[in-house]
């Protein structure tokens, strides 16, 4: 709590951090709640206790070693919500190996990117997704333009040519290689890295360690009372930090069961799943919990298992809370705020707030963490008073694979994470997030960078110029909106922008309103005003104007 009048709060330390790897862990789990239940992958049928996930774990972990990955090599797994997922996750833990966690939805030139930016050496993919054809998109870069690239493992019961088989990793358990390769790691090595867009273009590596997500995992897990009578149901993406962390290992640390209702979010299997595994928690951003209540067979499904969850990744309306707990029966659902570079949550609403305080903040600074509000000059505010939020403690990354320059721009001298989002602390230390410092556009929960997709527009030999930025929208909360300038004698249409942009950024990258314009709206100065093409984009499309 704050002990004086400025915006400064300090989480309990009365539970000590978790000093143990996340392959201990998983042993503690096994031999803890052995026959528990510790996934439930619905829509493939596979069902694991934590004694049998502990041992598929050794199974994959071996093979890996056999495949020549070693402590600090970088496996990448690019796949939708599947019980191979999760393993992999565990096995590359158990070895040191450092997992790359790939959005489902990149296209050719991100996923290029990403391997090469942090040497992957080892990629795991599903063959398709949706519309995406994976394999296809690998075999169009070709080995030759992934240099690290040693080996593309399949998942799934078919073989493809070019491509070892997901059997390739079922090894049988190699006890001896697995205590050696365990008692090689600590608490503190490298163990994740996930990508996080940045203002230049291009995404940033945050890099995270057994302790960073193994203790948030735990703390979330406190906070909502979870316990091994406990089962998460997580259709939130597992490369995300908020299903594979607030999920995964809030489940491994507190005996819970990770239940995946599908390999994306649909709201009728999220109701299928919350039905069938007598489901507890339901994770979600507010555009999926709306999606739930919406559907006409709530009224016919038993959700009467709910009590808890967590809602996070843009502000909840007060109408759709109500909701969550009346309709859905989540009496202690919980709100939580962070970000990839703090493993991620900092501050999260406990079960038992008043209803104002569940909705209008993002609750109190979580235990190890540290909070405050600063000013420009980096000073601390007075209470109430709206600055940039920063956070320090175990939480925060290591820093930014191979780029010590933004490293450096993110966490000061002092170790103090800068989020870029603007926030005031009352007295009693509830945080609430009142905008964003950068132009960052947050659809449905998936954080898009402008600078990104205007580099991106950039590469169309018509255009001269791009201005991205967002737009209010009811579903989504924000969507993403293009003004582009023609280059002179050019004939470009909106639709030439949507298809330079379709099958070559993700898709919720891909701009929802376009506009071929002669000018954007400037400064004095010369500086594009976006908040200014905002206002006029809303009127015209006759939206609330948001932030």
């Amino acid at each position: 709590m704050p002990g004086s009048a400025l915006s400064y709060a300090k989480g309990s330390t009365a539970t000590p951090l978790l000093d143990v790897t996340i392959g201990e862990a998983l042993r503690e789990a096994a031999a803890r709640w052995p026959d528990g239940l510790a996934l439930a992958s619905c829509h493939q049928g596979q069902r694991y206790s934590w004694a049998a996930l502990d041992a598929a774990v050794d199974q994959v972990a071996t093979g890996l070693l056999q495949l020549g990955v070693n402590k600090g090599d970088r496996v990448g797994i690019w796949a939708p919500n599947c019980a191979e997922w999760t393993l992999i996750q565990f096995a590359t833990a158990r070895i040191g190996a450092i997992l790359v966690t790939i959005n489902p939805a990149y296209r050719v030139n991100e996923v290029e990117y990403a391997l090469n930016k942090v040497g992957c050496s080892l990629l795991v993919t599903a063959a398709r997704f949706k519309t995406s054809d994976y394999l296809a998109m690998l075999r169009e870069i070709g080995r030759d333009r992934l240099p690290h690239l040693r080996s593309i493992v399949t998942i799934g019961p078919e073989t493809h040519p070019g491509f070892l088989p997901w059997q390739a990793l079922l090894a049988p358990a190699d006890r001896q290689a697995l205590e050696r390769a365990a008692a090689a790691l600590g608490p503190d090595d490298a163990i994740n890295i996930q990508f996080t867009s940045g203002t230049t273009g291009f995404p940033k590596g945050a890099t995270l360690t057994h302790r960073n997500i193994l203790n948030n995992g735990y703390f979330t897990a406190q906070t909502i009372a979870l316990t091994a009578a406990d089962r998460i149901c997580i259709p939130v993406p597992l490369y995300h930090c908020f299903g594979m962390v607030l999920g995964n290992m809030a489940a491994l640390t507190s005996g819970a069961a990770m239940v995946y209702p599908g390999e994306a979010f649909d709201p009728a299997t999220v109701l299928q799943a919350v039905e069938a595994e007598g489901c507890t928690a339901l994770y979600g951003v507010p555009t999926m919990f709306i999606a739930v209540l919406g559907r006409p067979e709530l009224e016919t499904t038993d959700v009467s298992t709910l009590r808890t969850g967590i809602m996070a990744g843009s502000p909840c309306p007060v109408t759709v809370m109500r909701q969550v707990i009346d309709k859905l029966g989540m009496r202690e659902v919980t709100i939580g705020y962070g970000m990839t570079e703090t493993s991620p949550l900092t501050t999260q609403t406990a079960v038992d707030d008043p209803l104002e305080e569940r909705v209008g903040t993002v609750g109190r600074v979580h235990p190890h963490a540290e909070a405050k509000i600063v000013g420009p000059d980096g000073q601390t505010l007075p209470i109430g008073e709206q600055g940039e939020y920063c956070s320090r403690g175990y939480a925060v990354m290591l820093g930014y694979w191979d780029d010590p320059a933004k490293t450096a721009e993110a966490i000061d001298a002092e170790g103090w994470m800068h989020s870029g989002d603007l926030a005031t602390m009352d007295a009693k230390g509830y945080v609430r997030i009142t905008g964003r410092i950068k132009d960052m556009i947050i659809r449905g929960g998936e954080n898009i960078y402008p600078r990104e997709i205007e580099e991106f527009l950039l590469t169309h030999p018509h255009i001269a110029d791009a201005q991205v930025f967002g737009v209010s929208d009811t579903k989504y909360g924000e969507e993403v909106c293009a003004w582009v300038i023609a280059r002179a004698g050019a004939m470009l249409e909106a639709e030439h922008v949507l298809e330079h942009c379709r099958g070559r950024i993700a898709h919720y990258k891909v701009p929802r309103h376009v506009r071929v314009v002669e000018s954007f709206a400037m400064t004095v100065t010369g500086k594009a005003q976006k908040f200014e093409m905002r206002r006029m984009m809303e009127t015209e499309l006759g939206v609330a104007a948001g932030r």
